[in-house]
């Protein structure tokens, strides 16, 4: 199974959008990254998901059970649930999040693998050997 979630800043109402310069583009950056977590304890988890969309005053009914029903014995749903980006950057100076998205699922994990190096995407997009 897997899990998802995405955020996006609402853009101001009653504006026409411009074609953006390149000195206003440069100013954006993605910032890519890949976590594996070892879930020892599902049941907590799930737990702890269900608690937080029942905290969540903004979040319509029947989204409410649709999340929920989402989240009960899936480790990765309830993950994907807790686990917001925006916590990553909302206290860095000078940073204002534009957009996010982020998705967990569950793998067959190897840390021994050569499969599994961490080092791996650096390579293809700086787009040298090493």
């Amino acid at each position: 199974m897997k899990g998802a979630g995405r955020a996006e800043v609402e853009p101001a109402h009653g504006r026409t959008l411009r074609r953006m310069s390149m000195n206003e583009t440069s100013r954006f950056v993605r910032l890519r990254t890949e976590l594996v977590v070892e879930v020892d304890g599902s049941g907590r988890l799930g737990e702890a998901a269900l608690k937080h969309l029942a905290d969540d005053p903004h979040l319509p009914e029947d989204e409410r059970q649709h999340a929920e029903a989402a989240v009960k014995g899936d480790a990765a749903e309830a993950l994907a649930y807790l686990v917001d980006p925006y916590d990553l950057v909302k206290e860095l100076p000078g940073i204002e999040l534009a957009q996010a998205s982020w998705s967990s699922e569950v793998i067959d994990y190897d840390p021994d693998s050569p499969e599994w190096d961490p080092d791996e995407h650096d390579d293809a997009e700086d787009g040298e050997e090493l």
